[in-house]
């Protein structure tokens, strides 16, 4: 899916990181690994968008373990 070499975000929209960092990893260990409460209190896609989407900081984060994962997927092939 990535074709980019230099922005490995490319072609990944905010909400197949966000389903796929759940398939991953749950909301339970999420909300421990980046502390936001849209994780930890009454989760969903649909809320994790909407602020993810007005807070930078928090969207920065989540797309840093996103990058985290797919690389750590890559080396385990």
């Amino acid at each position: 899916m990535n074709s980019h070499p230099k922005d490995p975000l490319h072609g990944y929209t905010l909400e197949i990181i966000i389903v796929r960092l759940v398939e991953e990893y749950g909301w339970d260990e999420l909300a421990d690994r980046i502390r936001i409460r849209c994780f930890a209190s009454d989760p969903s896609v649909k809320s994790t968008l909407k602020f993810l989407r007005k807070t930078p900081w928090a969207r920065n984060k989540v797309e840093k373990l996103f990058i985290e994962t797919l690389e750590r997927q890559e080396r385990e092939l």
